[in-house]
């Protein structure tokens, strides 16, 4: 068996990359497709539900997908400085791959709206971090008008490599099912990865005929611009990943989603952290709060009769990990209890 070298090298024949594209990665990809059964059954039962889990990428997150040719061909480029705007995960995705191209990079967040494990992964890799006295959509508004006029590399989603790279997960979920799933459902933020999603199937389904899911894109009640028809100019949610109000890529994601037979809805916060416990507690697996919004958007459909899965393949993608946004799970419960080391005093507790 040959050794794993990312997804560039894996997916090299389907990926458009400019010539002299250097690949620079971290192994990314290869992130395992997990059955949720147990889950399944708490949303009604009668389908498959799997889980991609992509805060198995080397820095918690879907971005490093993306990334890897992003800064692949920036470096092919001859691009010394990459800068980016981030709510947390593309700032520590393009510092990593930056450090690891040997790159300036600098990344532009809006001020106080970023979770701490994001912020301390970009500040670990060595980025330049600013902070911006607005919204995400504010700072990508400068970052893109800098890489205009100065030889800086704009790796956000914008960049239509990033495109490439993200589309590899769609790849592997076919090569792990042998078709796609009947439904795809995931988060939306600023909309390059359900973009990415859909031209990754698209492509497949053309190269090897394994069918296309009906995509199921979910955003934050309360930043929710391609539900409400509008850009909303102060977004607000929990899930930082995806409190976006004028997504990149917004047009694209709308017509994914109607090509696809599916659809893009809202989901309110209560219901987002709702799924991010009942995930972890019934699978194991922990997720940031974005990751569960495609899972609150599934479910939020089920209980309400708008879509019927019974029979039916349906695959949830998971972004980030949870030990990006750890302080959130703080506010689950109260403080452990304090016991002195007895047991009788243990057996009292565990009511044994």
């Amino acid at each position: 068996m040959s050794e794993y070298q990312g997804v560039l090298h894996r997916y090299s024949e389907m990926l458009h990359l400019p010539p002299g594209t250097r690949p620079i990665t971290l192994l990314e990809g290869n992130t395992p497709l997990i059955p949720a059964p147990r889950l399944a059954e708490q949303l009604g039962g009668g389908f498959e539900l799997y889980i991609k889990y992509e805060g198995l990428n080397p820095t918690g997150s879907f971005k490093d997908r993306g990334m890897t040719a992003a800064i692949s061909a920036a470096v092919g480029e001859g691009a010394r400085v990459v800068i980016c705007a981030s709510t947390g995960n593309t700032a520590a995705s393009a510092a990593a791959y930056a450090a690891r191209a040997g790159l300036r990079a600098v990344v532009l967040i809006p001020q106080g709206k970023v979770a701490a494990g994001k912020l301390a992964g970009a500040i670990a890799y060595g980025a330049q971090v600013l902070q911006v006295e607005g919204s995400f959509d504010d700072a990508l508004q400068i970052v893109v008008e800098i890489s205009q006029k100065h030889p800086i590399c704009l790796v956000n989603s914008l960049n239509p490599y990033r495109i490439e790279g993200q589309k590899t997960a769609a790849f592997e979920i076919c090569d792990r099912l042998g078709t796609a799933p009947e439904w795809l459902c995931l988060p939306v933020g600023n909309a390059g990865n359900i973009t990415a999603y859909w031209a990754g199937f698209r492509q497949y389904d053309a190269l090897r005929g394994t069918g296309l899911p009906h995509l199921l894109g979910v955003q934050a009640a309360g930043a929710a611009p391609l539900v409400l028809g509008h850009p909303v100019e102060r977004p607000e949610t929990v899930a930082t990943a995806i409190r976006i109000g004028r997504p990149a890529r917004g047009e694209q994601a709308l017509q994914a989603a109607e090509e696809s037979g599916g659809r893009i809805i809202a989901v309110t916060d209560e219901k987002i952290l709702s799924m991010q416990r009942l995930l972890a507690a019934t699978e194991g697996i922990w997720v940031e709060p974005a990751s569960a919004a495609g899972l609150a958007g599934l479910a939020h459909e089920i209980a309400t009769g708008r879509l019927r899965v019974r029979s039916q393949r349906v695959v949830a993608v998971c972004t980030g990990h949870g030990l990006k946004d750890p302080d959130i799970v703080i506010q689950w419960v109260s403080k452990p209890l304090s016991i002195p080391p007895r047991i009788d005093l243990l057996e009292e507790v565990l009511a044994l």
